[in-house]
């Protein structure tokens, strides 16, 4: 065994064996913790950082810091973690309370105290050790679905401070809070051709092989037919005792002939690699059919710190008179693990059915700057935004480009741009390049000289130059003009914008500006009048929403309330 398969096998098994402190944090609710998403899973455009922990389907759980501490850092987001809480701890770790309904008690006081002073709902401050001191235990939030949240629950992390990195919060005990003995599940088993030469069961493209259960319960598929250069893929799921719903796995380990080949861990990893993701998937795949294939290769290699690989980076050369065995190892935190055998022998029977032309002429070079251009629009790709080199359709008509489809994962951005010579001033500032997926279009900030309008994306697909001219729509859920409302506890208000969509929205009672929280999944602005703005009686009310073009929409009443018991 060469120096790099030593170095290999250290660090793929020896990260179990740091010491963190599996003591030192509680549980950040006061229920049976059951998961809905775990560290490491694959998600749209990046790894999961954290646990999903459930709240029983509904808002309005308490949520209790994990140890002593003090509350380092406080974002409030449309997007993202939503409402989120960040504690440092003296013992070099940060944990991350995501999603959440609000803070409580005082936290909720600062941070109401905050959004006012900067005049808005979102924010990000930074409070010092001593303004908000944190025990272990104490009672931080209430648990909720804002943010980038598909449905009530808590997301948490545990960070390393210094380095910010995100660590696998099984280390620190919670598996002792998540019993799990049941073996991960490989529900699917691919063999990919490397490369064009390559004949992998007389396909040139990838091929879904079976598995048959052995008697020891090992899976052994059927054998693999090729010459040239494979690679292999799998879909794969775990599930705990306590959970009943399926999540991600923890490890992969792959072995040709007994010797190690290829794998990951789910252990730590940083947020500017985490878009990798598109790597170790099929992208192509995911994005046509929603099947994300683990693959257990890089035909390019890519910097995501949790591969360990030799030499052949995964990839296994099938040529004549040798016969293989390849094994892969699945396992989760607890040491379950679910193992294939897979056959290979070299075979010289010709492809079945002969693979469609390209027909593009654009070929992207990963090597160097590509720069394509038609009509009005011109398209600047620099050197290394993608992996590997690749045949891209490229057409133009009037304002809208088609530029290939969002089955190639980019990791830098690339140049578009428009020019429109035949728009006033005046349209100009109400354009934008807009990317159209389907009925729905994202607004892309908009970079505008002259006649020309500019963006940065890292997405294939169709985009348009787009004149937004119709303001934002808005509406109060239920009549108060000229109302008594002293028992009604908020203002709710419903507001759409089809283009450019909402950037800001303002609300004033007499004159002072008031807190609107915005959630973006249900189009609802809402006002709490316990923030104490409102006056006894008569009140006069306007609200103003602009979207990312500039255009108003303002909606003004009168009502009444009365404060007192």
């Amino acid at each position: 065994m060469n120096n790099s398969w030593l170095i290999f096998l250290y660090s793929l098994f020896s990260f179990g064996q740091n010491q963190y402190p599996r003591d030192y944090f509680r549980s950040p609710l006061d229920i049976p913790l059951q998961l809905s998403g775990n560290f490491g899973e694959l998600r749209s455009n990046h790894i999961h950082s954290g646990f999903d922990f459930k709240t029983q389907q509904k808002e309005g759980l308490h949520v209790y810091a994990a140890a002593d501490g003090y509350i380092s850092r406080i974002k409030i987001s449309q997007s993202g973690y939503g409402k989120a809480i960040y504690i440092t701890h003296p013992n070099g770790y940060t944990s991350v309370y995501g999603h959440l309904q609000s803070g409580f008690g005082e936290i909720e006081k600062y941070i109401k105290n905050e959004q006012y002073k900067a005049k808005s709902y979102e924010i990000e401050v930074l409070p010092t050790p001593n303004d908000l001191i944190i025990q272990k235990g104490d009672l931080i939030a209430i648990s909720g679905n804002t943010g980038g949240s598909d449905g009530p629950h808590l997301h948490f992390e545990i960070r390393d401070t210094q380095s910010e990195k995100i660590i696998n919060p099984m280390y620190f005990g919670f598996d002792d809070l998540l019993l799990d003995k049941k073996k991960p599940q490989i529900a699917s088993l691919w063999v990919y051709p490397i490369d064009e030469n390559t004949i992998v069961n007389q396909f040139k493209r990838p091929f879904l092989l079976s598995i048959t259960q052995q008697e020891d319960g090992s899976f052994i598929s059927e054998k693999v037919m090729a010459q040239g250069n494979i690679g292999f893929g799998i879909t794969s799921i775990d599930f705990d005792n306590v959970s009943w719903n399926a999540n991600g796995i923890f490890s992969v380990k792959t072995f040709i002939n007994g010797k190690p080949d290829f794998g990951y861990q789910f252990d730590t990893f940083s947020f500017d690699e985490t878009r990798y993701v598109n790597a170790l998937i099929d992208y192509a795949r995911y994005k046509n059919l929603g099947q994300r294939i683990q693959k257990l290769f890089m035909k390019n290699p890519y910097p995501l710190s949790l591969i360990q690989s030799g030499e052949s980076n995964g990839i296994i050369n099938v040529s004549s008179n040798i016969s293989q065995t390849y094994r892969i190892q699945v396992s989760d935190f607890a040491g379950n693990r679910t193992e294939v055998f897979i056959p290979i022998q070299y075979s010289s029977l010709p492809e079945k059915v002969k693979e469609a032309p390209v027909t593009s002429k654009y070929l992207v070079k990963v090597k160097k700057d590509n720069i394509y251009a038609a009509e009005n629009v011109s398209v600047t790709i620099p050197a290394n935004t993608f992996l590997d080199d690749f045949y891209m359709s490229f057409h133009v008509n009037h304002n809208t480009l088609k530029l290939d489809e969002d089955v190639v994962p980019a990791f830098k951005n690339f140049q578009i741009t428009f020019e429109d010579s035949l728009a006033t001033d005046n349209d100009r500032g109400k354009m934008f390049i807009g990317l159209v997926d389907g009925k729905k279009t994202y607004f892309y900030n908009t970079k505008k000289f002259k006649n020309s309008f500019s963006i940065y994306t890292k997405y294939l697909g169709e985009y348009k130059l787009i004149k937004d001219s119709v303001p934002p729509r808005l509406k109060i859920a239920k009549s108060i003009d000229g109302k008594w409302i002293s028992n009604q506890n908020e203002l709710e208000f419903i507001v759409v914008d089809d283009l450019s969509g909402v950037k800001s929205y303002d609300g004033y009672l007499n004159g002072k500006w008031i807190l609107l929280e915005y959630e973006s999944k249900t189009n609802k602005l809402i006002h709490h009048f316990a923030d104490g703005i409102v006056d006894e009686g008569k009140n006069d009310l306007k609200v103003v929403v602009t979207d990312n073009v500039g255009n108003s929409t303002i909606f003004e009443t009168q009502f009444f309330r009365s404060q007192k018991p």
